[in-house]
């Protein structure tokens, strides 16, 4: 018998759902190749449930490896089964030391083929909720890949006015510049736009633009041909902060070319690690 009143006092998770909602939390063991498995198998008994495996660092991925390569990222087109699983990654380098920092962006693209999952990136709140929505909602069920960065939860500049969460609203595969015809065009994805941008107005850099890309499989191809064809003539760059065999750059890079050949895309981040 449970005290309602002392539920509120001590347990205020227990207050968070109304009527006949349930919310429970369940601790689980440190596997993450169990709990993964779980998770997954979980989303395919029960799809109208938002299911999300989040690891504490974005390395913990490579003890779950065999079932992303075996059942995730394949199950659907080796058995036709399908499933909206979130697997939300922690990533960015952030002194949490060379493994825990990154959720390997680089692994997960090379598995990208015939839509299969998604991958995203998202570095408002507002994509975050839409992406999550869109996992339960969307008619067809794909697993996603979650790219979170940790530090975007302290960061101030990492907000959305609630218009941005309202009706007609949805998630943003690109967050394109205002202004056309910039003399460079800054492409990346992920927390580093905002330290881009600081760097933009302390140098009052008016002619060049910052877009971000948020959705990095399926590429967001005619969102991204639109945003180049409003800056012809500008100087194509991507940004990260991986190493240059790291994060999204030989996937980028690739759609950049088809998109717009002849143009030519430099690279700003790391050297190879």
């Amino acid at each position: 018998v449970h005290d309602r009143a002392t539920d509120r006092r001590h347990f205020p998770v227990a207050t968070v759902c109304r009527g006949d909602a349930q919310f429970q939390a369940v601790n689980s063991p440190l596997s993450e190749y169990a709990v993964l498995s779980f998770e997954y198998g979980a989303s395919l008994a029960d799809a109208d449930r938002l299911f999300i495996w989040e690891a504490q660092f974005g390395d913990f991925l490579n003890g779950a490896q065999v079932v992303v390569d075996q059942f995730i990222t394949t199950a659907e087109a080796k058995w036709r089964i399908p499933s909206a699983l979130v697997v939300a990654l922690p990533h960015g380098l952030e002194g949490q030391g060379p493994d825990h920092s990154s959720a390997r962006i680089e692994r997960l693209l090379q598995s990208c083929a015939n839509d299969n999952i998604r991958v995203a990136n998202p570095s408002t709140p507002a994509n975050l909720f839409h992406l999550l929505r869109r996992q339960v909602l969307a008619p067809r069920r794909k697993p996603l890949f979650l790219i979170a960065q940790k530090s975007l939860l302290r960061d101030r500049a990492a907000t959305s006015p609630l218009a941005d969460f309202g009706a007609s609203t949805a998630f943003r595969p690109v967050i394109a510049p205002v202004g056309v015809n910039s003399a460079r065009l800054i492409l990346c994805s992920g927390k580093i736009c905002y330290a881009l941008e600081v760097a933009r107005r302390e140098q009052v850099r008016d002619t060049v633009r910052i877009a971000r890309i948020e959705q990095l499989y399926p590429f967001p191809a005619g969102e991204m041909r639109a945003l180049l064809a409003a800056h012809p003539r500008a100087e194509l760059a991507w940004v990260q902060e991986e190493p240059r065999n790291q994060g999204a750059w030989s996937h980028v890079r690739d759609h950049i070319n088809d998109l717009a050949p002849g143009r030519a895309l430099a690279f700003f981040g790391r050297d190879p690690m």
